[in-house]
């Protein structure tokens, strides 16, 4: 069921039942504790404080926002993270990047270069055609910003490397605003915060069987 109202920490659910959650993470949150006392808060640890025993499916990057799957079982993480493992989960995300990306407005386009672990500076990724595995994104432009020079554009990754669609865009030459990581000074300085949002979720319910579909705005969507 719906449940619009803030929880621990400013978490919100976009949905819940017996079998799963659905979670709007914040920008800057963990999704499971890292190393060390000062990387313990997190998704899962507040989740797990309304919700004992829920488990994570998958990850967002600590800066990124937006939707985040959860089981309350283990026999719904399970289906879920196989389905994820199949590519079976309908993932759209939202970011506003650096520049005015050729194409027209409405069509998909396609970065399809291999990605792979910059092992000097860990965590990074490179695009790298001798070691990098396969990995594909779509594209299309929502709206252009010709004063700012920026553009709003939805994405579908198609496979999940780590840092896929940061890495992607800064190939293209049109990093995300915010990005610490892939983003030049100048783009880094354009916000306050990396401006990638998980903005939409779809996938069979593991209990059901139906198809659950969810959305969940980026609050820098007028950017």
């Amino acid at each position: 069921m719906a449940r619009p109202e803030p929880l621990a920490g400013g978490v919100q659910a976009a949905y819940e039942d017996a079998d799963l959650l659905v979670l709007q993470k914040p920008a800057g949150l963990l999704c499971v504790p890292g190393r060390g006392p000062d990387k313990q808060d997190c998704l899962s640890a507040r989740a797990q404080q309304l919700w004992p025993g829920a488990l994570i499916v998958h990850r967002l990057d600590q800066a990124t926002s937006g939707l985040v799957l959860m089981a309350r079982h283990i026999d719904a993480q399970r289906r879920l993270g196989h389905a994820f493992a199949e590519r079976q989960v309908h993932k759209r995300y939202q970011a506003v990047v650096s520049g005015l990306p050729g194409g027209d407005d409405g069509a998909w386009n396609e970065i399809d270069l291999p990605i792979a672990a910059d092992w000097e500076r860990r965590p990074l990724r490179v695009i790298d055609p001798a070691l990098g595995k396969p990995s594909l994104t779509r594209w299309r432009m929502r709206s252009h910003d010709p004063v700012a020079r920026t553009t709003h554009v939805e994405l579908e990754p198609v496979t999940g490397r780590t840092h896929q669609l940061r890495v992607h865009l800064a190939a293209i030459g049109h990093p995300i605003l915010g990005d610490a990581l892939y983003a030049d000074p100048a783009t880094q300085a354009q916000a306050p915060r990396l401006l990638l949002h998980a903005s939409h979720l779809a996938f069979t319910h593991p209990g059901t069987g139906a198809w659950l579909a969810l959305e969940w705005p980026a609050e820098f969507e007028s950017v």
